[in-house]
């Protein structure tokens, strides 16, 4: 966006140009607007029933929007399909942070990916839940290239906490060290962000 203000203007003319066109179908269960920690970037986020499926919509907001705040660079587009959530620990409603772990691999391999994930929940089983962790929700991208972790927490604070004190038991933990050196892994980045929008068919 190139800075908060702008970044704010993105936001408000997302919301006005979604309000004034129908919803794009049945399949598309929520859109949520997120704002990165950076102050510069956004990210969308849609829900939907199936990849291969997706209604049809009228992308003229995207037009609308470019008009409000122009020079905006769209960087790029990821789709992955869910394979596990952890449970839930608190209500979404609740989450001021959301942080998206992205770990890609050097080639497609969906096996492998979901492979990593199970791998991922199972660190976690027996453990206690991270104070101020809502829900994490691992996706696989649609080729297997990529593994998206999706988490929910109640504040940004929390989750510094929750890195900078995370367990020894789970870093001696042979399943969690090989989750992080998993064969053909290249590269993990995170973000945090906060959500600015989140409309669903019957809250717009």
């Amino acid at each position: 966006m190139g800075g908060p203000e702008r970044r704010n203007a993105v936001a408000q003319a997302i919301a006005g140009a979604w309000r004034r066109r129908p919803w794009p179908g049945i399949g598309v269960r929520a859109y949520t607007v997120l704002a990165a920690d950076d102050g510069t970037t956004m990210l969308h986020f849609s829900e939907v029933d199936d990849l291969q499926d997706v209604p049809p919509q009228d992308l003229t907001w995207k037009q609308e929007v470019d008009a409000a705040v122009p020079r905006i660079e769209r960087v790029g587009v990821a789709s992955g399909v869910l394979r596990r959530s952890t449970p839930v620990y608190g209500p979404a409603a609740e989450a001021a942070c959301v942080v998206l772990v992205s770990r890609r691999f050097d080639g497609p391999d969906a096996a492998r990916a979901d492979r990593l994930v199970d791998a991922m929940s199972e660190t976690g089983a027996g453990v206690p839940s991270a104070d101020g962790l809502l829900s994490a929700h691992f996706s696989v991208s649609a080729e297997g290239s990529q593994v998206f972790d999706y988490a929910l927490w109640t504040s940004a604070d929390a989750h510094r906490r929750a890195a900078e004190n995370r367990s020894a038991g789970r870093e001696t933990n042979a399943r969690w060290q090989q989750a992080h050196a998993w064969p053909g892994l290249v590269g993990t980045a995170f973000q945090r962000f906060r959500p600015r929008l989140r409309l669903t068919p019957s809250h717009r």
